[in-house]
């Protein structure tokens, strides 16, 4: 009897998914156990933040790129107000995006803002104010790529149905000219 296994879909991009979570967990490792074990807040404050700093980095022009095909920047335009500009892969380079490393890429960005809402909850209850002071910075960096990824994976949606919608309206009129074309 022949039995056949399903080839189980790899990460496409391993490097890229490593270093992708690599961040977040060196982050909140090493707030966790220094807070146990150190007594320098200032060393504690300072390595934490650039180890979610360069966390927001990574993701931010990466992995978001690599994993999931999607760029997004904030600009701030003559009259001051923030506008959003938002990239995507094409349709057909969307649909060869490996599901398992955007399974990653989504989950890890919104597991980690839970590590740190649960981290912060622990330090308002303990009255560590000055450690609240590093889970906000660390929580603010990871909520400002959920926010711009989630408005871009939103802005990507919306542009491959115009693309779509545009796609079969000029088919449909091409059949309706070629149609009474021939009559």
């Amino acid at each position: 009897m022949d039995l056949i296994q399903p080839v189980e879909e790899s990460y496409a991009n391993p490097k890229t998914c490593f270093f992708h979570v690599l961040f977040k967990a060196s982050a909140l490792a090493f707030y966790i156990l220094s807070a146990l074990f150190a007594d320098s807040f200032v060393i504690i404050f300072v390595i934490t933040v650039v180890l979610s700093a360069l966390d927001f980095w990574v993701v931010k022009n990466v992995s978001c790129r690599i994993l999931v095909g999607l760029r997004c920047w904030n600009e701030i335009n003559d009259q001051g107000e923030s506008i959003w500009k938002f990239e995507c892969l094409d349709q057909e380079s969307l649909a060869r995006i490996n599901q398992k490393d955007s399974w990653l890429f989504w989950w890890t960005l919104y597991l980690n803002a839970v590590a740190w809402t649960i981290l912060g909850l622990f330090s308002l209850v303990r009255f560590n104010i000055d450690y609240l002071l590093v889970v906000g910075v660390c929580l603010s960096l990871g909520v400002a790529n959920i926010i711009g990824f989630t408005k871009c994976r939103k802005d990507a949606k919306k542009k491959i149905q115009a693309f779509a919608s545009q796609a079969i309206a000029s088919r449909v009129s091409s059949t309706i000219q070629s149609a009474f074309s021939v009559v």
